[in-house]
């Protein structure tokens, strides 16, 4: 089997850990990286003993496929490169920097015929995986996405950076559109968002409530999910989830009984998780069998294009919120 050749557009904090997995992924041969800074181009080239292109054109021209994990602002440029030139893409999130990017994007891959794919990791953490065998009808989800201050990132406000990937999961976890939005965001330290809160109400009746934070001393990963059936509770950061179910028998194997409370009921219990597994790793395996098997991808653009949709409302929102507190005021 011929393997895939790949290369990395972008070789910043992300990108470069791209290129590093692409080196070790059977699927793929590392054809080699490009990105607009040549020092930092040729220093991940040294280190990982592959080759630094002096243009994204001559990279493509050696490459099936590449990881974009350029700045933000730099990907429809990109992309249209890419697919322009017929290879397949995985963009980082966001996906673009507005809709009429993503749809310019996800256009373009369509008539090239292509797979463009959404570069959402938390769906390849180990707690979310761990709820493929349970029946997933969220009534409400709430996350907690907070860290510290870092200025890679900073030029976009933290709903594009942080809570972004809440948003992904919450439409992937709920499979219903958002219906209205609430929200309510703050900078700190920076020229943007740096503190935001959104409630995001679906048209089934579901609830998300989501908090992002990039100026928290403490960092914290974790998402609930509350239904009729059962709560599961999921710390991201430790790629670990705590599954309950409401009993109608006996537990399953793996699954401990525990009381509800005096209701009489069981929930059956277990720990699920690899806080060994590397997202990364299995985002671009993930990438590689959907190129091997003709697609689709597992984050398609129209994944990457929703999830940005919710993500810019949340910021547009949070700014009516802001002018009504301004006029009173505050």
């Amino acid at each position: 089997m011929n393997k895939i050749r790949y290369g990395v557009i972008g070789v910043g904090a992300l990108g470069k850990h791209h290129a590093r997995w692409a080196k070790t992924i059977d699927a793929f041969a590392l054809a080699g990286v490009y990105d607009i800074n040549q020092d930092k181009a040729h220093a991940v080239a040294a280190e990982l003993d592959c080759r630094a292109y002096a243009s994204c054109q001559e990279l493509l021209e050696q490459c099936d496929a590449v990881s974009v994990a350029t700045t933000t602002t730099a990907h429809l440029d990109v992309a249209l490169k890419v697919i322009e030139a017929g290879k397949h893409l995985l963009v980082e999130k966001p996906i673009a920097a507005t809709l009429d990017q993503a749809d310019r994007m996800i256009a373009a891959a369509e008539a090239k015929k292509v797979i463009l794919m959404t570069g959402q990791i938390e769906r390849f953490n180990p707690a979310i995986l761990a709820l493929a065998d349970y029946h997933i009808r969220p009534h409400f989800i709430e996350a907690h996405r907070l860290a510290a201050f870092n200025p890679r990132g900073a030029d976009v406000a933290v709903v594009l950076d942080l809570m972004i990937h809440d948003i992904d999961l919450a439409l992937y976890l709920i499979k219903s559109k958002p219906k209205t939005i609430a929200a309510s965001a703050v900078g700190v330290v920076s020229d943007t968002v740096d503190i935001a809160n959104a409630r995001i109400t679906f048209a089934n009746g579901a609830v998300a409530n989501l908090t992002a934070s990039r100026i928290s001393l403490k960092p914290m990963r974790k998402l609930r999910i509350f239904q009729s059936s059962g709560y599961f509770s999921l710390d991201l950061a430790e790629k670990q989830a705590d599954l309950y179910r409401l009993l109608d028998g006996t537990p399953a194997p793996g699954e401990m009984a525990v009381p509800l409370g005096l209701s009489g009921r069981q929930l059956g219990y277990q720990k699920a998780g690899d806080p060994q597994l590397d997202m990364l790793r299995a985002e671009l395996e993930a990438f590689a069998k959907a190129i091997g098997s003709g697609g689709p991808a597992p984050i398609t653009g129209q994944d990457g294009r929703e999830a940005l949709a919710v993500a810019l409302a949340v910021i547009e929102e949070s700014r009516k919120a802001a002018e009504l507190l301004a006029a009173d005021g505050h």
